[in-house]
């Protein structure tokens, strides 16, 4: 698998975030082409238990039928449940050791904002990093302040054979400027969650 491919168009999603049926706007991305997926149910109005795993295992299903990459955010009882292709952690979640040690085959991917998160990261442990936030966000509630496209620069001389996927307020409008300073891939949430036209903003993207 070329994972540098698979995290070229990476959405991100729960219900919190759509103003309609989650699976919905899941199958109409993955039709327009996206390549990666993370369920990430999380803040103000998100399931929880049954109805998060419920929602997971439906979202999980168009993922295989499509080919794409499935990961969830820290969530570590869902790593199981939804057999999933991957987690994606940040600086203060679990260790992406402690990840490894308990799941050897899986995906691991983790958001460093800055060259002090860098030098104390287990970069051993990842397969890519999330770097970001790019632009200024408001689908995260404690989003850092934006760190531009130049952190990817800087990234991939310090760190050339890890993926670099950025993320943090990427649009359709801004998402190549991302991908020209030598991301591999961009994750994004409102570019599509609240697209007119799903098809159009994926291919944007």
């Amino acid at each position: 698998m070329n994972l540098r491919k698979k995290l070229r168009k990476y959405f991100i999603m729960g219900s919190q975030n759509c103003h309609r049926d989650p699976v919905e706007v899941l199958q109409e991305a993955a039709e327009a082409g996206i390549t990666a997926f993370q369920y990430r149910e999380k803040g103000a109005g998100a399931l929880d238990g049954e109805a998060k795993l419920e929602l997971g295992l439906r979202l999980r299903e168009i993922c295989s039928q499509h080919d794409i990459l499935f990961l969830v955010n820290d969530d570590v009882e869902l790593v199981e449940p939804l057999s999933v292709d991957g987690i994606h952690v940040g600086q203060d979640d679990l260790s992406a050791q402690v990840i490894r040690e308990r799941w050897p085959d899986i995906i691991i991917g983790l958001s460093i904002s800055n060259t002090v998160e860098l030098e104390q990261s287990p970069i051993s442990f990842i397969n890519y990093i999330g770097a970001g936030p790019i632009f200024k966000t408001t689908s995260k509630e404690d989003a850092e302040s934006p760190v531009g496209t130049k952190w990817i620069n800087t990234l991939k001389k310090k760190v050339p054979h890890l993926p670099i996927v950025g993320i943090g307020g990427i649009t359709t409008e801004n998402g190549g400027s991302v991908i020209a300073a030598g991301a591999d891939g961009i994750s994004f949430i409102s570019a599509v969650t609240e697209a007119e036209n799903i098809k159009d903003a994926v291919a944007k993207l």
